[in-house]
């Protein structure tokens, strides 16, 4: 998971297998789409874009043969827009950058082959960070910043 604060190519290689999937990556970029160490890598680009300071503290890790769930806390704050993608790899939201902190729950579920994890998929508390984050419930002024934010980022894809 810290791996994942880094986004280090080099780090994620060696415990991420070449034909690694991330089952969460339907609304990333397209870049985070595709299988192995450097899927992940743009994964944690596109995350540190919005959020600096981000981290995850991990509170229980259990392991059951093949299968890793972890649960752990993902804080950070957002300094930069949060882009969601369609199931095209089109822009689909844009939140711009409200300042704020959060800190929200997630528990993350990792199957391993050959010592190297080879899938991924999670489930977190979306509603929870989008309510600190002042995402929801929308004011009339953020909407208007939406919709701005989702124009830029349909002109000039950063990833």
């Amino acid at each position: 998971m810290t791996i994942m604060t880094s986004g280090d190519l080099a780090e994620l290689a060696q415990v991420v297998h070449p034909q690694a999937v991330n089952r969460e990556a339907k609304a990333e970029p397209a870049a985070c789409r595709v299988h192995g160490p450097a899927a992940f890598a743009a994964t944690a680009r596109w995350l540190r874009a919005a959020f600096e300071d981000l981290n995850f503290d991990i509170h229980d890790v259990v392991a059951d043969g093949d299968l890793v769930a972890v649960h752990c806390t993902m804080s950070g704050r957002q300094v930069g827009p949060f882009v969601a993608y369609d199931e095209r790899g089109e822009v689909d939201q844009a939140f711009p950058p409200t300042g704020r902190r959060f800190a929200i729950t997630q528990t993350h579920w990792f199957r391993v082959k050959d010592g190297q994890l080879i899938e991924h998929w999670a489930n977190r508390d979306d509603l929870g960070m989008a309510s600190q984050l002042g995402w929801v419930p929308p004011k009339p002024a953020f909407l208007w910043r939406m919709v701005r934010a989702k124009r830029r980022a349909r002109r000039n894809p950063t990833h």
